[in-house]
């Protein structure tokens, strides 16, 4: 038995999602993927694969607040200390348990081994955050060394992610092209606005009150996903919102295909999703989240989405979303990246 531990951060659930379509891969090519991760990431993946062992892991709490910045500082030493405690985890997992043959990494620091092969997935090789981007760029460049190779969900000129990906610095990256868990499908279209949040609490409250006020007494079919991954699945109706707590990948993936257009933040996996299923969106970016200021200022001036700040939200605003320039020809994962972990 070919064992992988596969290992999103659990920071919303973009990291978590885009491990789907990593875990399906690994199945097809006869690996067996053991997921690892805390919190709602695990409970996601735990939802899509039942049949696979898990590993808990400890939390890194993070949570964005008002002020993002000074709260991510100063739980740095907490997220140290807890990615050092995931490294003796898995190192302890590994003494213990035969047949491991690789780590597939999905931003956790400490997920990593000598004994195996390691990868990092990231789309932030440079992580921005204003004034501090060089300080914080040097330090995840550092992690990123740490890992036999790191994976970039992206094509090879940055397409989608721009100067986030962008780096002469030899960090042993490899473009893995446009990663999603969904597959464009023509659904006759059903829902006029279909809403995804997600992304750490208080901030996803607050959108999801701001937007349930704005459109109440809507004249639209409205579909509200609040991306609470809960023990069952509820649905209820709020005026003229469908407020859905949570999907998993397949009805999701109908939802969106048969809805005119998305309301989301503009986290990377759910602008891969979104370029996946050539679909229109307006992308609200999470405020002091330098990274989703970035792409969804970024994509707007490409041409992919409109954006608004959260600040400026109005029906009007969000009733106006930009024509995906292009589709993008749907491949799959290439299975040759899997030839770094070899079999015992």
């Amino acid at each position: 038995m070919r064992k992988i531990i596969v290992a999103p951060l659990n920071w919303g659930l973009g990291h978590a999602s885009r491990c789907v379509p990593i875990i399906k891969a690994l199945q097809e090519e006869h690996f067996t993927p053991v997921i690892a991760s805390d919190g709602k990431a695990l409970e996601f993946l735990q939802k899509e694969f039942p049949e696979l062992e898990t590993i808990k892991l400890p939390s890194y709490q993070i949570s964005y607040g008002k002020h993002l910045k000074w709260n991510l500082l100063k739980k740095g030493p907490a997220i140290l200390k807890a990615a050092r405690k995931e490294g003796e985890i898995i190192h302890q997992y590994l003494e213990e348990n035969k047949g491991i043959v690789g780590i597939i990494s999905d931003n956790r620091f400490g997920v990593c081994s000598s004994k195996v092969p390691s990868v990092y997935i990231t789309h932030q090789i440079n992580v921005h955050s204003g004034i501090f981007t060089p300080i914080t760029s040097y330090f995840h460049q550092k992690i990123i060394k740490k890992f036999d190779e790191c994976w970039i969900p992206d094509e090879k000129d940055s397409k989608f992610s721009g100067r986030l990906s962008r780096s002469q610095k030899k960090l042993n990256q490899k473009y893995i092209g446009v990663l999603s868990r969904f597959q464009k499908k023509e659904l006759e279209k059903n829902n006029d606005i279909l809403i995804i949040l997600s992304g750490p609490e208080p901030n996803r409250s607050q959108l999801e009150s701001k937007l349930i006020t704005l459109f109440l007494e809507a004249s639209k079919k409205i579909i509200l996903v609040q991306g609470k991954v809960e023990l069952s699945q509820t649905k209820k109706q709020q005026g003229s919102l469908t407020i859905v707590n949570y999907m998993l990948s397949d009805e999701l993936e109908k939802t969106i295909s048969s809805s005119e257009m998305v309301i989301c933040r503009s986290g990377y996996s759910s602008i891969m999703d979104l370029i996946t299923l050539n679909k229109k969106a307006i992308l609200i970016p999470t405020k002091g989240q330098n990274e989703q200021e970035y792409l969804a200022q970024y994509l707007n001036q490409q041409e992919y989405f409109s954006f608004v700040n959260e600040d400026d939200i109005t029906v009007q605003e969000l009733e106006k979303p930009k024509e995906l320039k292009g589709e993008i020809k749907e491949k799959k994962l290439d299975k040759n990246l899997f030839s770094l972990f070899q079999s015992e």
